[in-house]
């Protein structure tokens, strides 16, 4: 598998670089989605369907009839940044650029697809793959919901066994592949509220109530929630985006509006933070002040299935005997795919991506970029891990289970 890959290498990075020149942000894929139509049409066997749950998402499906199922997605939104890059394929729309990765992950799914259809092909698989190229991961809609929540509703995990997935890895070099079983990635609320007082003169702060000075109060609840409400053995973070207040200097305003995000792994540590939260801004009573609090529940956190993490590792080890297999969370970053992990058991790794340069590329920065020699690795693990499924390879144990043949 990995020589096929190999051989694909040139395909597969210049339909990176294609997605990458043409970004599109959630929603707005429609480009992007086009493309990969035209080239999902040219594999032999290839059923592909359009405007699944959303206009903009698409689906391709390779089955030889009865036998087991795996799902494989790939993301295919960019960000609201201003590319920094100076590469010959950076992005043609101004302010908009694939920050994270998404143009990596659609390319290496279309090359899957590929080195897949072959298998099938040589009739050695039997059961059925699909291929889930998702809008709509970075950013929820005015109903707040996501491009995976929407395939969902459409029904595309449907008789399917379990989900794979991956996401690059800017932290580490090619050859570095970070999985984790259980909580990897965080649990995201926003939320946002308003405390209110009479406001007043700002030469005479005694003759009302000041909301900008019981602000103070509540900043100094909300950072001591983490560190002091909630166990230190739990992940967890409460971060201010956003305060708005006022209109001049000599006013103290009536109103002042907070904004921030809680992430978290574990549910109940979720609730935990909700409560704290609340408990944090009703001090503003206590000094005649007021407040309205909202939290938006975004994505759950990311759980990725030990078993199908074991097949992923088990295929790293043996077709890349030389990577590193890191075995860490992912951070306290948000992943819709894990709407899906919810629906079925699955599992993301992170490929290493890092660019030998010494320049620090992190994720939704102007200058992210990839060291491509990573995009046929990635291929070839996706790729055998789902042939090593349908050929009974790989197969479903007790909850202890290993789940690979001969172990």
């Amino acid at each position: 598998m990995v020589q096929r890959a190999q051989a694909l290498s040139d395909k597969i990075i210049s339909w990176r670089r294609q997605i990458h020149s043409n970004p599109e942000l959630s929603f707005q894929e429609f480009q992007t989605s086009e493309f990969v139509v035209e080239m999902l049409k040219k594999i032999p066997g290839m059923k592909v369907e359009t405007g699944v749950g959303y206009p903009t998402a698409v689906v391709g499906t390779l089955t030889s009839g009865e036998g087991p199922s795996i799902a494989i997605r790939a993301d295919m939104d960019a960000l609201p940044i201003l590319e920094m890059n100076q590469h010959a394929f950076r992005s043609k729309n101004e302010g908009i650029m694939h920050a994270c990765g998404h143009d990596a992950h659609t390319a290496i799914l279309l090359g899957t697809a590929h080195l897949l259809a072959e298998c099938f092909e040589q009739e050695s698989v039997r059961g059925t793959v699909k291929f889930l190229f998702q809008p709509a991961e970075e950013d929820t809609d005015e109903d707040g919901l996501t491009g995976a929540q929407y395939m969902i509703r459409a029904g595309v995990l449907q008789d399917v066994d379990c989900a794979i997935a991956l996401h690059m890895s800017p932290e580490n070099p090619v050859g570095k592949i970070r999985v984790h079983d259980g909580y990897s990635m965080a649990n995201v609320d926003v939320f946002e509220a308003g405390i209110s007082g009479t406001g007043g003169h700002g030469a005479y702060p005694h003759l009302g109530t000041d909301p900008v000075w019981m602000l103070g109060l509540v900043l100094q609840s909300l950072h001591g929630i983490v560190a002091r409400r909630i166990s230190p053995l739990e992940p967890a973070v409460i971060s201010i985006g956003q305060i708005r207040a006022g209109s001049t200097s000599n006013v103290i305003p009536s109103e002042v509006w907070i904004q921030g995000t809680m992430r978290s792994y574990d549910p109940a540590v979720r609730d935990e933070l909700a409560r704290e939260l609340e408990k944090a801004f009703s001090v503003v009573r206590v000094f005649g002040g007021e407040y309205q609090l909202s939290i938006h529940r975004g994505e759950p956190a990311l759980k990725n299935d030990p078993v199908v993490n074991r097949w992923i590792e088990t295929t790293i080890q043996d077709l890349f005997p030389d990577f590193q297999v890191i075995r860490t969370p992912f951070g306290l970053g948000g992943e819709d795919f894990a709407w899906m992990t919810q629906q079925i058991p699955g599992a993301m790794f992170f490929l290493g991506c890092q660019l030998p340069d010494g320049v620090k590329r992190d994720l939704h920065t102007p200058v992210f970029d990839i060291d491509e020699r990573c995009l046929p690795a990635g291929v070839a693990i996706l790729a055998e891990t789902a042939r090593r499924y349908l050929t009974g390879q790989y197969r479903w144990h007790d909850k202890e289970g290993v789940g690979v043949d001969g172990s």
